[in-house]
């Protein structure tokens, strides 16, 4: 029977020697690290005075200083274990392991599993052995039994429920950030419903009053067409223009309504060479006199929204350009610059005879609107010689997150009083910090008599 009960002793040794290995193989560098870190200080502190001022006992002193080396891992791996291995320290001769007491049980209280049995546990160890300690080499029984009892509360029983407290806040502040974060999602989930809806409505109503009106438009401009062709043959040029621009225009609007109901337009090509080519192309049938000088090489690679404002720009520029100096040389300009994309669109001072249209400038504070959304800048002017210039830098990638109204960065900001933030979880813990005060109070007392002793 005795034999047996040993083989078990040695296997649960063994179980505990290969539990303790894998997890210090399975620990983070950084907290390996820190580890480290902490067992040299810990034996630092504890060891050094030694030399300057040898005890009456060295050897005694050298291995308490090492029992409280190994305390420091052990309170992570084994906590009620180094809870009980710390208890035994406070009996012992070398004083200066006493600094080491409180961090340990403080740390192991908050990670042990049943916390108020651990405590009883360390203190009944500590009773025991301050008992055996006065019998055994004290003469006043009387004034030693209370000052073990006094440190025994201010190194043990303290940090221990300071250890407790803060193990118990945990799991709160862990629940704060889940209902945080449901919270947060809940808010930014409803805010998307509603701004959804707010589109669907909007994308309705300009389907209903400017589909219905560009549609009749392009029916009309068909059969001016057709009518031009037989009676006005000199016309039939600008007509067909009106009916591929009013036809234009409702695929614009299309568009348009797809990006307000969300849908994928990944694969327009929008904003490329041929798109622009396009524009130029449509600009001199409309009677414009426009270059291109496209720059950006093919290898280079520019974001779906950059190359959206591209042709924003491009055809803002070119529809400035005809209403406001039509037939003046006009030249646009994409090339490669800082990094990102520089988009300009360059016309010369209008014709004496060509007179502006008017306008309320809402497209080029659309253009710059989109700019800024994006990262890049803009500018729009007129020229010394009586010309306008509309300019604007893009990043390629164009990856910043719209700013949505409110002042958020794309998703909903929470409110002031649903974040948890640091100073309310550490405001939590002032009663665990309260709690050990007079235990810093007492080892700096004790520390600083050894030293002047």
């Amino acid at each position: 029977m005795r034999h047996l009960l040993t083989e078990i002793r040695v296997l649960r040794v063994r179980e505990e020697a290969t539990a303790i290995r894998s997890a210090v193989r399975g620990a983070d560098p950084r907290t390996a690290r820190r580890e480290i870190i902490l067992c040299a200080s810990a034996a630092a502190f504890s060891l050094m005075p030694l030399f300057l001022a040898p005890p009456v006992r060295p050897v005694t002193a050298v291995l308490e200083a090492l029992w409280a080396t190994l305390l420091v891992p052990a309170r992570r791996l084994r906590p009620a274990a180094a809870m009980l291995g710390a208890s035994a320290l406070v009996v012992g001769a070398n004083v200066w392991t006493m600094a080491v007491v409180p961090l340990v049980v403080l740390a192991a209280a908050r990670r042990v599993e049943r916390p108020w049995r651990a405590i009883g546990r360390s203190c009944a160890l500590f009773a025991v052995l301050a008992l055996a300690k006065v019998l055994i080499v004290s003469d006043d029984v009387l004034v030693t039994l209370g000052g073990g009892a006094l440190s025994g509360v201010i190194v043990l029983v303290l940090p221990a429920l300071a250890g407790l407290m803060l193990g118990r806040r945990r799991p709160l502040v862990r629940l704060l950030k889940e209902r945080n974060a449901y919270l947060e999602q809940a808010r930014v989930l409803t805010d998307e419903a509603a701004r959804m809806q707010e589109r669907n409505r909007i994308a309705g109503e300009m389907h209903d009053l400017l589909g219905h009106r560009l549609s009749l438009i392009s029916v009309h401009a068909g059969a001016l067409e057709l009518a031009a062709d037989r009676q006005a043959p000199a016309l039939a040029g600008q007509a067909e223009l009106l009916r591929t621009t009013a036809g234009t225009a409702l695929q614009e609007l299309r568009e348009i309504l797809g990006v307000l109901r969300h849908t994928d337009l990944a694969g327009e090509e929008r904003g490329t060479r041929e798109d622009i080519t396009a524009l130029v192309t449509e600009s001199r049938k409309a009677g414009s006199a426009v270059e291109l000088d496209w720059a950006v090489p093919e290898t280079t690679e520019v974001g779906f929204r950059t190359r959206q404002a591209i042709h924003r720009l491009v055809r803002e520029g070119l529809t400035n350009a005809l209403k406001h100096a039509a037939g003046a040389p006009t030249r646009v300009v994409v090339r490669n610059a800082g990094g990102g994309v520089e988009v300009s669109v360059v016309n010369e001072a209008p014709r004496a005879e060509a007179r502006s249209q008017g306008g309320t400038s809402s497209g080029l504070v659309g253009c710059q609107e989109r700019v800024s959304l994006l990262g890049g800048t803009f500018e729009a002017g007129a020229l010394p010689g009586g010309g306008f210039r509309v300019a604007a830098w893009l990043p390629a990638e164009g990856t910043r997150t719209p700013v949505e109204p409110g002042g958020g960065q794309g998703t909903w900001a929470p409110a002031p009083d649903q974040v948890l933030t640091w100073p309310r979880v550490l405001g939590s813990g002032c009663l665990a910090v309260t709690v050990v005060l007079p235990t810093v109070a007492f080892l700096v007392i004790l520390l600083v008599a050894e030293v002047v002793r």
